[in-house]
C-alpha cells in the first residue's frame, strides 16, 4: 500500500490518498511544506493513470471519496510534467511558488506529476545523443513512441486532476511538444515561445547595425538536434547562432564529461569558454537550454548575465497567464 499527501494549508485541509500503483516520496522539502492547494503525484513504472476515485480525510477526520477530476477546481491550477531531473523540476516549482506569491499574493495551485520511468526514458534519449561519452557501454536505443505516449498519459492525468494549463519544465521533452499537446483540452505552454516573447518585449538592439538580433543557443546535442529553439527564434525575426563542431567537440562535450566525473570546476571553466566563443560572434544573449549547464555557473557570474533561461521564462509566462484570468 502506497501513500500520497495532498496539501492545502490555506484551507487547513490534508487529504491522504491510498493506491496500489501511485506513490509519493515523503521527504521533507519546501515544495511539500509551503505551496497551498498543491498536489504532488509520484507515479510508478507500471501505471500512468490516476485511480478513478481516491479516499481522503477532511480536517474533521471524516472519510470522503474524491474523484480525480474534482481534485483541484481553481481556474488558475497549473499542471506540471516532471522531466529528466527531479531536482530540476522541484527548482522550477520553487520559482513558480516564490514568484507567484510576491506582494502577498497566494501562490499558484499546481499539480506535479513525476514518473521515474519517464525520467529514465528522457535521460536515455539525451545520453544517446552523445555516443562518444558512452561508447564503452552497450546502450538500448530510446523508444520515442513510448516517450510520447508516456508524456501524453501524464498530460491526460493532469487534465483530469483539474489543471487548466500544462507545463513541461524539461528541454528534451519539448522535442515532442506537438505530439503531446495534440488533443489537449487545455493550453500548453512551449518554452521556446515563452523565451521568444520575452526577447521581443526586451526590444534589444543588434550589436551590429543592420543585422537581425543574434541569439546564441547553448544546449545538449539532443536539444540542439531537435531544433525547436532555433525554429522559433528564426520564425520571429531572430538569428540563431549555434556552437560550431569544434566548440562542441572541444568544450561542450568535454564539459559534460567533466560533470559525469564530478569535476565541476573543470566543467564550469569549459562552459565559460563555450559561452565566450558564442558571445564574440556579435551575439546579444545566449539562450541556455540546459539545466545542468545553468547550475554550473554561480548566480553572480558575469557570463550568466549574458544568458537567458527558457525555464524562467516558462514560470513567468505561467504567472502572467494566471494573472490574466
Amino acid at each position: 500500500m502506497s501513500l500520497q499527501i495532498f496539501t492545502n494549508p490555506s484551507h487547513g485541509l490534508a487529504q491522504v490518498w491510498f493506491s496500489k500503483r501511485i506513490s509519493c516520496k515523503t521527504r521533507l522539502s519546501r515544495v511539500l511544506a509551503t505551496p497551498p492547494s498543491s498536489t504532488l503525484l509520484h507515479m510508478d513504472e507500471n501505471n500512468n493513470n490516476l485511480p478513478k476515485s481516491i479516499k481522503g480525510f477532511d480536517s474533521r477526520g471524516s472519510l470522503n471519496n474524491l474523484h480525480a477530476d474534482s481534485m483541484l477546481r481553481q481556474a488558475n491550477t497549473v499542471g506540471i510534467i516532471g522531466g529528466i531531473s527531479t531536482d530540476s523540476t522541484l527548482n522550477f516549482v520553487r520559482k513558480l511558488e516564490d514568484w507567484s506569491s510576491k506582494g502577498g499574493k497566494s501562490s499558484l495551485p499546481f499539480v506535479l506529476c513525476s514518473d521515474p520511468k519517464l525520467n529514465k526514458e528522457l535521460l536515455l534519449y539525451e545520453e544517446n545523443s552523445y555516443p562518444s561519452l558512452y561508447h564503452r557501454v552497450k546502450r538500448t536505443p530510446a523508444d520515442e513512441n513510448q516517450i510520447v505516449e508516456n508524456l501524453r498519459n501524464k498530460r491526460r492525468s493532469l487534465e483530469r486532476c483539474g489543471a487548466k494549463l500544462i507545463l513541461m519544465p524539461c528541454h528534451i521533452a519539448h522535442t515532442w511538444y506537438d505530439e503531446v499537446c495534440e488533443g489537449s483540452s487545455v493550453p500548453m505552454l512551449h518554452m521556446g515561445d515563452c523565451i521568444v516573447k520575452e526577447l521581443e518585449e526586451a526590444k534589444m538592439k543588434p550589436l551590429e547595425a543592420g543585422n537581425p538580433l543574434r541569439v546564441g543557443v547553448m544546449a545538449s546535442s539532443a536539444t540542439l538536434s531537435a531544433g525547436f529553439y532555433q525554429e522559433r527564434l528564426q520564425n520571429n525575426g531572430f538569428e540563431a547562432v549555434l556552437p560550431d563542431k569544434a566548440t562542441m567537440d572541444h568544450t561542450v562535450i568535454p564539459a559534460i564529461e567533466a560533470m559525469k566525473r564530478d569535476d565541476m570546476e573543470g566543467a564550469r571553466n569549459l562552459l565559460r569558454i563555450a559561452l565566450q566563443v558564442l558571445l564574440v560572434q556579435a551575439v546579444n544573449v545566449v539562450l541556455l537550454g540546459s539545466d545542468e549547464m545553468r547550475e554550473l555557473l554561480p548566480g553572480d557570474d558575469p557570463l550568466l548575465k549574458k544568458c537567458v533561461d527558457p525555464m524562467d521564462a516558462l514560470a513567468r509566462s505561467a504567472i502572467k497567464w494566471a494573472g490574466s484570468l
